[in-house]
């Protein structure tokens, strides 16, 4: 699904990524880890063409990623930062924020869908009426996964989804991944979240240095 060749990310004349490769395939569960600075977000977000790529070439579905068809890229990959951007004032208008665009007009979601996914993970219907300003960051996480879920994005990228979560909602979020068919490309630190994740791939100095079934103790 998504592959990197040699990618070279470079930002005011530094190297953030150097040399990055590897290959993803639909339905893997991967987590990159490493400390702070040293290229995890990066990677993440130069799958969504944030960044241009220096050297080396990043694939999705098999094709070149470049100016024409990376918003294809976006329709199909969603990506929930550690602190999500709703982008509206109340929870009801984030969530059919994305039905505002005229290529998802047709895909309206139900009450009922939208309340089943809340439920899902452990937030109220009562949520949708609030102001995103007095809701918790772990509220905001969940807000931003049920507003993702609902467009069947085939990938998720998500950096440190569960830092802001309390052990119960945690546990949640984690049951929904794992026993999903998702391609899911994660930052994270959390040891609760590596157990639902299938490859592990440690970073330093904007480099993969270690890929690996488990991760490094």
């Amino acid at each position: 699904m998504v592959r990197f060749e040699g990618v070279e990310v470079r930002y005011g004349g530094k190297a953030i990524l150097q040399n990055v490769s590897f290959d993803i395939g639909e339905g893997e569960k991967v987590v990159f880890y490493g400390k702070s600075g040293s290229g995890k977000t990066t990677i993440l977000t130069t799958i969504l063409g944030a960044h241009i790529p220096s050297r080396g070439r990043l694939y999705f579905d098999g094709r070149v990623v470049n100016a024409k068809n990376i918003i294809d890229v976006r329709r199909a990959v969603s990506y929930i930062g550690q602190e999500p951007v709703l982008g509206a004032e109340r929870i009801i208008d984030a969530i059919f924020l994305p039905y505002s665009f005229k290529v998802h007009r047709a895909t309206v979601p139900s009450e009922e869908t939208i309340t089943g996914l809340l439920e899902l993970l452990h937030l109220s219907r009562d949520i949708l009426n609030k102001d995103a300003a007095v809701v918790s960051g772990g509220e905001k996480q969940r807000v931003a996964i049920v507003r993702e879920l609902l467009q069947n994005k085939e990938l998720f990228l998500v950096d440190e989804l569960t830092s802001a979560l309390d052990r119960e909602s945690k546990g949640a979020v984690l049951d929904l991944f794992r026993n999903s068919g998702y391609t899911l490309i994660s930052v994270s630190h959390d040891p609760d979240w590596y157990k639902i994740c299938t490859r592990f791939m440690k970073v330093e100095g904007g480099r993969i240095v270690l890929s690996s079934d488990h991760p490094e103790l």
